[in-house]
């Protein structure tokens, strides 16, 4: 039986600073077809936009509040808030709150198939990536768009 607890999983650090604890994978349990993580962003950071080709992917957030994209749709969000990002679909997470913004991730079927980020106009399409440890993202102080109001 595999039980890992969140305090106890190691955690690393991306290339935007935040930080991640994967609690059940393919690489740390018997579990081969989804992933679960805990993800932190901190104050001010965003990740790189990025999306899974194959890969259906959820976000839990547990504390904190931000602004999320998917494709050219923009949400604020908040602690208890779910979203839904289907496979193909450029996303990207910003944290808008005063404090550190931590999510839940549940990837399936399993991030094997890694992000593939979302070129911008000065770089090259980079090749999948087989760990989230070697996703890049965003600088630190990447700006989030503009205040929106939440959708009914």
């Amino acid at each position: 039986m595999d039980i890992k607890n969140l305090n106890e999983v190691a955690s690393f650090i991306t290339k935007d600073g935040s930080e991640i604890r994967e609690l059940l994978a393919h690489r740390n349990s018997v579990i081969q077809n989804q992933s679960l993580a805990e993800a932190r962003l901190p104050v001010g950071a965003s990740t790189q936009e990025h999306f899974h080709p194959r890969a259906e992917e959820i976000y839990y957030i547990t504390h904190g509040t931000g602004r999320m994209r998917i494709e050219g749709e923009m949400r604020d969000v908040k602690t208890g808030d779910a979203i839904a990002i289907p496979p193909g679909q450029r996303h990207k997470l910003w944290n808008t709150g005063n404090e550190t913004l931590r999510l839940l991730c549940c990837c399936a079927p399993s991030p094997r198939a890694a992000c593939t980020p979302t070129p911008s106009a000065s770089e090259t399409l980079l090749p999948a990536i087989p760990s989230p440890r070697a996703l890049p993202c965003a600088p630190r102080g990447s700006p989030p768009p503009a205040p929106l109001g939440r959708a009914s």
